[in-house]
């Protein structure tokens, strides 16, 4: 009984904050099968797409069979110089993730217009210790990508709504 309570104060408290666990994202009709056509196709943004398109019923098919096309012109990750310490030496990178997006159906009408997407996020930079600073951007690189890659399917889950 005395751990019941605590349990039952805490998931009251989650509940009045608004806290919902996410679901699966209706995407539209038309992406019951869907061509993906993207700029740099290994990339880990590519991967995640594919995995949420997929985990949220889309099948993803060659251009004869897709009811619908995603395009994605532009997915690209940059890392640019966000401030400069002592002896003119970087102390902090900015890395940008900026992705284009579009669906059209197998007509080739547009049913989302290009959306433009960008997060970016800051981390200090230490020059006597390069490989930890590079573990850093390629991990800021991948939480971005993973980031995006919800944000347009939630933009998709919302197509029609």
């Amino acid at each position: 009984m005395r751990r019941l309570i605590p349990l039952t104060v805490l998931f009251a408290l989650l509940t009045a904050c608004g806290f919902k666990l996410q679901t699966r994202v209706e995407l539209p009709a038309d992406m019951a099968r869907t061509r993906l056509v993207i700029q740099a196709p290994q990339s880990e943004f590519a991967r995640r797409i594919e995995s949420l398109l997929e985990q949220n019923g889309a099948q993803l098919v060659s251009s004869r069979e897709a009811t619908a096309t995603l395009e994605v012109p532009l997915n690209r990750i940059r890392r640019e110089i966000q401030s400069i310490g002592e002896g003119a030496r970087v102390r902090e990178f900015r890395v940008r993730h900026t992705v284009q997006f579009r669906l059209v159906d197998n007509k080739g009408k547009e049913l989302i217009p290009m959306q433009n997407f960008e997060q970016s996020r800051v981390y200090s930079f230490n020059a006597s210790n390069i490989l930890a600073s590079e573990r850093e951007f390629e991990f800021l690189g991948n939480e971005l990508s993973d980031s995006m890659a919800r944000m347009v399917i939630r933009r998709l889950g919302t197509f029609g709504k």
